[in-house]
């Protein structure tokens, strides 16, 4: 990955907001033991191919239409958001989302912004039905992964996006616009990709983990958690069982490794199984190890004084990006492709990478970086190495019955 060299921003207003974010990271910083752990370590081969293949799914052709959808956009200056937490830049001084605000500024255009998203298997569930009857869910924007933005994709329930309202998603990163579930990007862009791996409590486990298997050793019952996404879960015990989870396996492999979550819930050693709340319960020291999202880590880290560390395990991590969609009846298609295209600026891409630590899509924020916090140019979470991203897998792609068989499996076992 090595964008194009970036000017610093000119327009005043991205300026300004360079200025606020990097004020806000200053007086953070002032707060914190040190800046960052960084993945570390020689790791291997080169890994531009696998963010292409972080697309997972099938293209298959939508089978609804959002022709009968009325576009208010132009009278109704609003955007409704749905995305994931600890995801988007913000101000604890303020409680605002500093990109945002910055936004609304330049183009009037109001943001309501919810972290709605736990997981992607809950949210869905909870507007399936509205989609499936071509229903308005009260968002214009929502973020899922690969596989569940395929399934949007393959139902009908996402909006064509009209490239002319975003200029910018040229910017997106060339490995990322080639992806087998969204060909052309008609449908989605990448907002973050990120790893999943182990983390761990430092003063709790001074020992450190360098394997799955490590989390189910004795001292730890009870105070392990493990992730909700099936595939990241799921892939990382596969990798540890040494199956190659890019490739051909099957139900033999999928169900030793479902056998051991089920052994390591049923002991009692898995404390529970969660989205991205697992994190309230590292800080309240209720889990001193978990199998856990990259980005999170380092954030908690960075807020509450480097206390945790994130490792891809020895066998390797997983691999996977988030995706920005219009859902099938949201009414402000074209406010929210002006969003889309706005947070497609490389300075603004960077401000949110200096926030989130996940991998970062946008050509051209690499350089942006440096005016925004030098220190994070050559960080391995937001602009990974390929040597880095050879240690992570990208979970290969099930048929339909697959899809179905394994997810009720996983959620059986998982109790939900």
């Amino acid at each position: 990955m090595t964008p194009h060299r970036m000017q610093p921003p000119e327009d005043p207003m991205l300026q300004e907001l360079v200025r606020q974010a990097t004020a806000a990271r200053a007086q953070a910083a002032a707060r914190t033991v040190s800046r960052r752990t960084v993945l570390g370590g020689a790791l291997g081969i080169g890994g531009a191919a696998l963010l292409a293949a972080c697309g997972t799914g099938g293209t298959t052709s939508p089978t609804a239409s959002a022709a009968a959808v009325k576009d208010v956009s132009d009278t109704d200056k609003t955007v409704h958001w749905a995305n994931w937490t600890l995801y988007l830049d913000y101000d604890d001084k303020t409680k605002t989302y500093p990109t945002l605000e910055a936004f609304t500024k330049q183009t009037g255009i109001k943001v309501t912004y919810a972290e709605d998203i736990d997981d992607n298997n809950t949210y869905f569930g909870k507007i399936q039905a509205q989609l499936s009857n071509h229903q308005d869910i009260g968002q214009d924007i929502v973020v899922f992964t690969d596989w569940m933005a395929s399934r949007m994709i393959r139902l009908g329930y996402a909006q064509k996006l009209d490239h002319a309202n975003i200029p910018n998603w040229k910017n997106l990163l060339p490995d990322l616009q080639k992806v087998d579930f969204d060909n052309g990007r008609n449908y989605s862009l990448t907002w973050q990709s990120g790893f999943a791996g182990i983390a761990w409590t430092k003063d709790k486990v001074p020992g450190g983990i360098g394997t799955v298997s490590d989390l189910w050793k004795p001292e730890f019952k009870g105070r392990i958690e493990v992730l909700s996404e099936m595939r990241d879960t799921m892939g990382l015990i596969m990798l540890d069982q040494g199956v190659d989870i890019t490739g051909k396996w099957g139900d033999n492999e999928f169900n030793a490794a479902l056998d051991v979550l089920k052994a390591q819930i049923s002991s009692g050693q898995i404390r529970q199984v969660k989205g991205n709340s697992y994190k309230e319960d590292l800080i309240s020291g209720d889990a001193v190890a978990v199998i856990g999202w990259s980005g999170d880590i380092t954030q908690i880290n960075f807020e509450q004084g480097d206390k945790w560390e994130f490792k891809l395990p020895e066998a390797g991590g997983t691999l996977w990006s988030d995706n920005l969609m219009v859902p099938i009846a949201a009414t402000h298609k074209k406010n929210a492709e002006t969003l889309m295209n706005y947070y497609y600026e490389p300075e603004v891409a960077a401000t949110v990478a200096a926030y989130v630590n996940y991998i970062c899509p946008v050509e051209g924020a690499k350089e942006a970086m440096a005016s925004i916090d030098s220190t994070l140019v050559d960080n391995e979470l937001i602009f990974p190495s390929a040597s880095t991203l050879a240690k992570a897998h990208v979970f290969r792609t099930l048929t339909s019955d697959e899809e179905t068989r394994y997810n009720k499996a996983f959620l059986a076992v998982i109790g939900a």
